[in-house]
């Protein structure tokens, strides 16, 4: 699958209605971690609409950290997330979700199909996919 496929996927699971921001991302990498895609949608499950329904950080880019952290084995996690975490900044307008939600010229700064979509792009694209 390449990474196009695996973004596009993860938005159709966004969509599904059956998976939060940060499922549709952890389950759209799941083979690149030893967990199943059930694991991972219950690891994942209490961080949409921004880290626990705080508005905070987007689910879509803690899903992204998460598959980072166990395709790195937690060795230099920190830089790679942070590199996530920047480019997600760069293309989407903001990290937090409250800020990907504010409407301006009546749509969203950044969807949540579109937060998925470039949290699952950049992964591949920092991790060599």
């Amino acid at each position: 699958m390449t990474l196009s496929e695996r973004a596009e996927r993860a938005v159709e699971l966004k969509n599904s209605g059956m998976y939060n921001c940060a499922q549709s991302v952890t389950a759209a990498l799941a083979d690149e971690t030893n967990l199943t895609e059930e694991q991972l949608k219950q690891i994942s499950a209490g961080f949409c609409a921004g880290m626990g329904n705080l508005e905070a950080t987007c689910g879509a880019l803690i899903g992204a950290g998460m598959i980072a952290g166990l395709k790195t084995e937690g060795k230099g996690t920190l830089g790679v997330t942070r590199q996530i975490q920047e480019e997600f900044g760069r293309r989407c307008g903001a990290i937090k979700c409250k800020d990907l939600k504010a409407v301006t010229d009546g749509r969203p700064l950044c969807p949540c199909e579109d937060c998925v979509r470039n949290a699952v792009m950049i992964y591949g694209e920092i991790l060599g996919l």
